[in-house]
């Protein structure tokens, strides 16, 4: 029945309350709420710290000396080092996965276990692939690599006696690692990239340079651009593999802060090395970002 007001008109329908009225809105972020404090906790909370700890000593609440005395040990050389490797690997990985990637997208016989081998090495620890890269190209001459060459009368070679060699060494067996997880996205890409597309280019009369330049580029972008970020990320801060191949020479940004940080020398100076690793990470998102967002 319903309720009349003094003046015989119908009573106004209650008014809904503030999360009624939001209730779309609201109810999804709630459950994003731990994920955000998990992220806080164990990624914000400790880039921040790291940060102030940074430009911090025992006796001084704020100083430069971290970077400065960083800088003199050589900083610039360690992040020389780390692109090096960073821009090698990103090339080489995303060249050969490009070639994997287009194979997978084809039916052939034997597809199942050309797969199988070419996706085989991500589940191998990168502990264990360090170890056996170190055994392929030890720097004393020997190793399976050289044993190989041998047959055909070459070397030995001293792979790591050389800064370059030793880096390449790492790009190398790095990118055998992990080609496999830039191949997984890159086929996930082909798969959604309509046939039709490819047909109606080979009516037009387009080969297979100009298919891949006007439609396998451009319906993988975005694809290319999350295999970017999650390979770009990784490989700025690689440290396993290449502490197991070379150990601290030539230094990369990550061994550094590791041995600033166990040598005794104090989370002060380790600190300062990350911001730094933490800095060329944050600018090589936004670059991915910005190039992915244009048209």
């Amino acid at each position: 029945m319903a309720v009349a007001t003094r003046d015989g008109g119908p009573a106004p329908a209650p008014v809904a309350g503030f999360l009624e009225r939001h209730r779309e809105q609201i109810y999804p972020f709630l459950f994003v709420i731990p994920a955000l404090v998990y992220v806080s906790y164990f990624a914000f909370y400790p880039m921040i710290s790291t940060i102030v700890y940074s430009f911090q000593t025992p006796i001084e609440p704020f100083t430069l000396f971290n970077y400065q005395s960083n800088i003199v040990s050589g900083l610039y050389g360690w992040i020389g080092n780390t692109l090096w490797v960073v821009a090698g690997a990103l090339a080489l990985q995303f060249a050969l996965a490009f070639v994997i990637a287009s194979i997978l997208a084809r039916s052939f016989r034997g597809k199942a276990a050309f797969a199988t081998i070419a996706l085989l090495p991500i589940g191998i620890a990168t502990v264990v692939a360090g170890y056996a890269w170190s055994q392929i190209l030890p720097n004393d001459g020997t190793g399976y690599a050289n044993s190989l060459l041998s047959i055909v009368h070459l070397g030995p070679y001293f792979w790591l006696q050389t800064p370059s060699g030793a880096l390449g060494a790492v790009v190398v067996a790095d990118s055998w690692k992990n080609t496999s997880l830039v191949v997984i996205i890159l086929v996930a890409g082909y798969a959604a990239i309509p046939r039709t597309l490819y047909q109606a280019a080979a009516l037009d009369g387009a080969g297979p340079l100009r298919q891949f330049r006007y439609v396998t580029l451009p319906g993988l972008r975005s694809y290319i651009v999350v295999a970017l970020l999650i390979r770009g990320a990784q490989e700025v801060n690689i440290f396993q593999l290449a502490y197991i191949m070379i150990g601290s020479t030539p230094q990369l940004l990550t061994v550094q802060i590791y041995l600033l940080y166990t040598s005794g020398e104090g989370i002060y100076l380790a600190s300062a090395v990350a911001a730094v690793l933490l800095g060329i990470v944050g600018i090589f998102v936004g670059l991915v970002l910005a190039l992915g967002s244009r048209k």
